[in-house]
C-alpha cells in the first residue's frame, strides 16, 4: 500500500505544477484590458497637463503685469526690461514660460504713452508668452 500512496502524492504534485500559472489566452485578455484602459486614460492625462500649464501661464502673466504696474506707479517710470523688476525686488526671478519652458522667451510690449500723470519715462507696459501655439480657447498664447 505504501508504494501506491507515494505514487498518488507524486501524481497530485505533478498535476498542481502543470495547472499553476496563466494560459496564453488569459495573459492576452489582461493585456487587451490594460491597453484599452491606457487608450482611454492618456488623452485625459494630456489634457490635464495642458490645462495645468495654461493655468500657470495665466497666473505668471497676472503676477508680472501687476509687478509692471506697481513698478511704474512706485518709480514714476516704466521698467525698461523684465530684469528691472527683479533688480528692484518686485519679482524674485523671471518665471519660466510654461509653454516654451524658458525664461528668455517672454515678449514685452513697449509703449511711448504714459500711464499716469506722474510717470516720466515710457517702457514696458505688458508681457506675453513667446509661444506660437494655440490655447484651449482658440487664441494663441502670445495673445493672452
Amino acid at each position: 500500500m505504501a508504494p501506491n500512496t507515494q505514487s498518488g502524492r507524486w501524481a497530485m504534485r505533478t498535476r498542481d505544477k502543470v495547472e499553476a500559472g496563466f494560459t496564453l489566452m488569459e495573459l492576452m485578455i489582461v493585456m487587451a484590458i490594460i491597453g484599452i484602459l491606457a487608450t482611454l486614460a492618456v488623452p485625459s492625462f494630456i489634457g490635464a497637463i495642458r490645462s495645468a500649464r495654461e493655468a500657470v501661464l495665466k497666473e505668471d502673466l497676472h503676477v508680472m503685469r501687476a509687478a509692471i504696474d506697481s513698478y511704474t506707479m512706485d518709480k514714476q517710470k516704466a521698467p525698461q526690461s523684465l530684469d528691472d523688476l527683479v533688480q528692484a525686488g518686485y519679482l524674485r526671478s523671471i518665471p519660466e514660460d510654461p509653454m516654451t519652458k524658458s525664461a528668455d522667451t517672454w515678449v514685452t510690449d513697449t509703449s511711448d504713452t504714459l500711464s499716469s500723470l506722474d510717470q516720466t519715462d515710457p517702457g514696458i507696459d505688458d508681457v506675453h508668452s513667446g509661444s506660437q501655439e494655440t490655447g484651449s480657447d482658440g487664441q494663441p498664447y502670445s495673445a493672452w
